[in-house]
């Protein structure tokens, strides 16, 4: 699978670290997050991984910053990307099972990283259920169009 990643200053550490996680699970990798912690601006990077994954140049992604919140409100402007915060191990699948997710999202300051890299495994593997939730991803993306 290809994966798209990226995150801010505030989500550095635990990007590179889900980088190795991932590429040991055997997923292709792109890192179109910052490699520093200088100070920069978190809507950038979450467009690039929203962008990749809309185009269909990665299957998923993966963001991270401090809240998690911040690329999440800008990875779901851009159109086809569905992202949620995986706050706990139940809502790492049921956002793909009932939501179709292709994004998820972390904060590092708020969550440990032995959770964060288990919650990224259950979004991997989590498939989209269909039937009446097919329903309600539709109607998402006819608002989506309008």
């Amino acid at each position: 699978m290809k994966v798209a990643i990226g995150n801010d200053h505030g989500g550095l550490e635990y990007k590179n670290l889900l980088i190795e996680h991932l590429k040991a699970l055997g997923h292709e990798v792109i890192n179109v997050g910052t490699d520093t912690l200088d100070s920069c601006h978190y809507p950038i990077f979450a467009k690039k991984v929203a962008d990749l994954v809309s185009l269909k140049e990665a299957d998923l992604g993966v963001l991270v910053c401090t809240s998690g919140e911040g690329v999440c409100i800008a990875a779901n402007k851009v159109k086809g990307v569905r992202c949620g915060i995986a706050y706990n191990d139940e809502v790492s699948h049921l956002m793909v099972e009932h939501n179709n997710a292709n994004v998820i999202a972390f904060g590092q300051k708020f969550m440990e990283y032995q959770d964060v890299e288990r919650r990224l495994d259950i979004f991997l593997n989590a498939k989209f259920m269909g039937g009446r939730h097919e329903t309600r991803v539709n109607l998402i993306t006819e608002i989506e169009n309008k």
